[in-house]
């Protein structure tokens, strides 16, 4: 006869198929809102917007695989996403090499150059890391200014477009947002295979307590390492793929200690434990970003308003918007279910299938 905790477990799975299935039905609902965004846009402008929004989700979701598995805090990721830029334009520019094949081999460079940093600067940890991770963008900030003959300097470098000057500007934008798009999936789905993954497991024990995840076992610097390799590689894609569609590169925007910031007040906003905790932030924060741009001009009161926002976020919502809606939504959610929610014809049912199976077993014995 089923006891109480089978009726309770078969509810249960009843209510984790129906919460999948929600969930699965918001993944393919956001999917088709991205998709028909293009066509959606009233015009290039916002079209252009779209387009920087994807940017910093790509930015902000490559952040997370440090950020939100590790919970070590770098404020200067700027570093890979400049260089990342730089280095597609500097390949398409030397070596006059196709651009695509360009972006991917400028973010295996850049995932190069990040073992060794990875190696030196994660032996530190808290206050120290991001420390070191601001040193480190400001040392490429100066050395990119300083490398005028190379890197173009405080003159900037114009990177060639890659689907000719033919293309309209509108097409251009529709272009990219999709180019965009499609790094954002990629980058989500390898976040997502990560957090169901052992390795997963490994770094969340690593982000609880470190100390504690070593003395069981869990070898945390690789583990870390890897993380952090795996963010500059994205992290390095979305600043080609955004260099490509701007076509100019400056050091003090692409090495800028804002760019980095931008990245964890996303993350933060919209829930770094949560896989699109990142991309709701970037919609948040850029659209906040680019429509005080719009309206008050080169001021610095966008700068204002991202600070109150974090200030808000930290305050009120710590976990982020994600993560709070959904302790909200447990609230008003019915609790586990007990043998009383089962009705009386489904476990009489039950109890006559178990009957049943059990006499079919004693006469198998006899036989």
């Amino acid at each position: 006869m089923p006891s109480d905790s089978d009726l309770v477990r078969v509810h249960k799975t009843g209510g984790g198929r129906t919460a999948r299935a929600v969930k699965l039905l918001a993944v393919a609902a956001l999917a088709a809102l991205v998709i028909a965004f293009p066509g959606l846009a009233p015009d290039s402008f916002i079209l252009s917007v779209g387009v920087v929004i994807m940017s910093y989700a790509v930015l902000a979701t490559s952040w997370n695989f440090v950020g939100g598995f590790t919970g070590y805090i770098s404020l200067g990721h700027a570093s890979y996403s400049g260089l990342g830029g730089y280095a597609t334009a500097l390949l398409i520019l030397e070596t006059d090499m196709n651009p695509w094949v360009a972006l991917i081999l400028a973010g295996l460079i850049v995932a190069a150059i990040a073992v060794p940093i990875g190696i030196a600067s994660l032996r530190v940890r808290g206050a120290s890391f991001v420390i070191v991770s601001i040193a480190l963008v400001l040392i490429l900030l100066l050395v990119f200014q300083s490398w005028g003959s190379f890197t173009g300097g405080s003159n900037g470098l114009r990177v060639p477009r890659p689907f000719g000057d033919d293309v309209l500007r509108p097409e251009q934008h529709e272009r990219f947002f999709y180019l965009h798009a499609a790094l954002l999936a990629v980058a989500l789905l390898c976040w997502w295979a990560i957090n169901r993954s052992r390795f997963g497991m490994g770094l969340k024990a690593i982000r609880e307590d470190e100390d504690k995840a070593q003395s069981l076992g869990v070898p945390t610097f690789t583990y870390k390492l890897v993380a952090f390799v795996v963010s500059a590689f994205f992290t390095a894609l979305g600043g080609g793929l955004y260099a490509l569609w701007f076509g100019f590169l400056d050091p003090i925007f692409q090495f800028s200690i804002l760019v980095g910031s931008y990245m964890v007040l996303m993350s933060l906003l919209g829930g770094i434990r949560s896989l699109f905790g990142p991309l709701l932030g970037a919609v948040l924060v850029g659209y906040a970003m680019e429509f005080f741009k719009a309206q008050y001009g080169d001021t610095q009161i966008h700068l204002i308003a991202m600070g109150v926002l974090l200030a808000a976020v930290v305050l009120f919502m710590p976990d982020g918007i994600i993560p709070a809606l959904t302790n909200l939504v447990s609230r008003f959610r019915p609790q586990a279910a007990s043998i009383r929610e089962v009705s009386a014809a489904e476990l009489a049912e039950q109890r006559r299938t178990a009957e049943q199976t059990s006499a079919d077993s004693k006469e198998e014995v006899h036989r």
